[in-house]
């Protein structure tokens, strides 16, 4: 197998594996704040990385400058777009995740509220 092959499942693989992940954190992560940062990141790798399989699958001028195109039109607009949904959730009010209760915290209740 020509190292191009290998070079190809690696991405696909990789890039698989972050599609996963993303899945997998808007199932456990558990408030909206988190549920983006886990699937802006890594849905954007995702993507990244099977676009650049493409690149390497597919040795056609016009394939490249269309998958090179999409690549970046993800890096620069996901985030502004996961901003700007996060913005919206926190001005309408959408609670935060406080994290998990710790027993024995010697600090009182108002303080751990702030946290």
């Amino acid at each position: 197998m020509p190292i191009t092959e290998w070079l190809l499942a690696l991405l696909i693989l990789a890039g698989s594996f972050f599609g996963f992940a993303a899945a997998l954190g808007l199932v456990r992560m558990p408030d909206i704040y988190t549920r983006m940062s886990t699937s802006g990141k890594a849905a954007t790798l995702c993507c990244g990385l099977l676009l650049a399989g493409v690149v390497l699958l597919f040795h056609d001028a016009r394939v490249t400058a269309r998958a090179v195109a999409a690549i970046l039109f993800l890096f620069l607009t996901v985030p502004v777009g996961a901003h700007m949904i996060a913005r919206a959730a926190f001005r309408t009010g959408s609670p935060m995740w406080k994290g998990p209760e710790r027993e024995g915290d010697p600090r009182p209740q108002s303080a751990r509220d702030l946290d």
